[in-house]
């Protein structure tokens, strides 16, 4: 089933909510762990109500991860299994995770705020895919035998890297697990997974199912606690090999000195962004171009690292272009996440709503024009909802312009000509994302050339497939997810030189 059905009603959700099974404790070793006792809650910005109390990971709780997935990748089996065997795990996690599309997709959305529908067609169809992907790549890679000197045989491997310990936010729970965890697993690796503190529960139904699946003992842990705690408590871990963290380059920043301070594992990050979207005056489509920067800007609440948050129109469509977005945004339905119809949830949670009202209260005390929006929204619920907001007028070297905000926040720049277009776009510590729209061919090429970010998206935004690798440049961090080469991050090249 690849849409949601058209006849789900908001209370046909709330029934299959009463009814969910929510995992509570770590899942380690295979089976679920409660640890010390310690818990906290999950609040769902939904409507503020508690979903239930989980397992908070002290280090003791991380060691025990650790040394399970330790052990699996010593001497357990998957390691040691024909590649295909591997494989033909990671399809069944699949199929089990298109078999509870349902249940999934209603957890994600109402532990992070985002709506049914995205969840269930969008989120969970990248979970599945991705499991998919990688469960039918894991033996087609081949290793390679460079042509050396007549007396010798040159043999260069990929080997398992070892124990990944993968550290994800709460945006997009699921997938963003799934691209850490599915390359790593169809490497040979085993893994210590710890999903944010704010929605636990998704990561935690998913390493039940994977054992479900027939993944051995040990070879996906997962745990759940805060950053602090238990991401600290990975970062140094002396038996973790490989870190992979997507979050903030703040916290990513403090990966790295974990790893300088351990065991210099290898650290992998997805970061921040601050997503330019520069639309010309020769678009293909003016008005598209418009509906796509607000649908962008505003899709998954504006929660998402590659959010075209920054709009550079140029001065002569200006004004055309932003009236289009605002009324796009003013039309957009906010509610309750459970609701089919709702376009914009919540919130991931109240201290996140205020953080990003504070970005905009910041936006007009720097005299930012507030064109629409900029306050809580669907106040009747209980939840974290905030209008969808748009700013025009705003200066480049302001804080609105230069900020990952991480909210449906629209900040629109103006230029003249394409040098400065291509100025303003990586006038910016990030380097993640950015989109283009033109019809001229060599302008695409030359400005795609220009732009410092790791994919460029042109007359479109957020396209691609599994086939594609995604990650940033600057302090968007390094390495790619996604594609085959996800799979450097999981492996080690090791060189055996025969002579005869």
């Amino acid at each position: 089933m690849e849409a949601l059905m058209v006849d789900v009603t908001r209370d046909d959700w709330l029934r299959c909510a009463a009814l969910l099974d929510l995992p509570d404790q770590h899942h380690i070793d295979g089976v679920d762990e409660p640890g010390g006792g310690a818990a906290f809650a999950v609040v769902s910005p939904r409507d503020g109500q508690v979903l239930t109390d989980v397992a908070d990971a002290g280090t003791a709780e991380v060691d025990l991860a650790v040394a399970a997935a330790r052990r699996a990748f010593d001497s357990g089996p998957w390691p040691r299994l024909a590649p295909a065997d591997r494989g033909r795990v990671l399809l069944r996690i699949a199929e089990l995770l298109e078999e509870r599309r349902d249940a999934l997709a209603l957890t994600v959305s109402l532990e992070m705020g985002k709506p049914i529908t995205d969840a269930y067609d969008i989120e969970l169809r990248a979970a599945i895919t991705t499991f998919r992907w990688y469960g039918q790549l894991a033996d087609k890679l081949t290793d390679e035998s460079p042509h050396v000197r007549p007396d010798a045989l040159a043999l260069v491997t990929r080997e398992p890297a070892g124990v990944v310990g993968a550290v994800v936010p709460w945006n997009f729970p699921l997938t963003l697990a799934s691209w850490k965890v599915a390359p790593a697993l169809a490497a040979g690796c085993t893994v210590v997974l710890k999903p944010s503190e704010c929605s636990p529960l998704s990561g935690l139904s998913l390493a039940r199912l994977a054992t479900e699946a027939g993944l051995p003992p040990g070879v996906l842990n997962v745990v759940s606690g805060d950053g602090p705690t238990a991401g600290r408590a990975i970062g140094l871990h002396p038996d973790v090999d490989v870190l992979a963290f997507t979050g903030s380059t703040a916290v990513g920043r403090h990966f790295l000195h974990y790893a300088a301070d351990s065991n210099l594992k290898r650290v992998w990050l997805e970061l921040g962004g601050k997503s330019p979207n520069i639309v010309l005056p020769d678009a293909p489509d003016l008005d598209r171009a418009a509906a796509t920067a607000a649908w962008g800007i505003f899709f998954n609440q504006g929660e998402m690292c590659t959010a075209p948050s920054r709009l550079l129109v140029h001065s002569s469509i200006a004004e055309r272009v932003t009236e289009a977005v605002v009324e796009r945004a003013r039309a957009l339905r906010v509610g309750d996440p459970l609701d089919p119809a709702t376009e914009m949830g919540a919130l991931v949670g109240e201290r996140h709503l205020a953080k990003v009202l504070g970005h905009i209260g910041t936006g007009v005390d720097e005299g930012s024009r507030l064109r629409t929006g900029g306050a809580r929204a669907a106040t009747d619920l209980g939840g974290s909802y905030l209008e969808p907001t748009v700013f025009d007028r705003v200066a480049p070297g302001s804080r609105l312009a230069r900020e990952e905000i991480f909210g449906p926040v629209l900040s629109v720049l103006t230029f003249d000509d394409l040098d400065e277009a291509v100025a303003l776009a990586n006038a910016t510590e990030y380097g993640l994302a950015a989109g283009l729209w033109t019809s001229d061919l060599s302008t695409a090429h030359r400005v795609s050339r220009a732009l410092k970010a790791g994919t460029v998206w042109v007359n479109c935004y957020e396209e691609g497939d599994l086939t594609v690798p995604f990650g940033g440049m600057k302090q968007s961090g390094n390495g790619r997810d996604k594609s085959a080469h996800a799979l450097q991050k999981y492996t080690e090249l090791k060189t055996t030189w025969i002579q005869l």
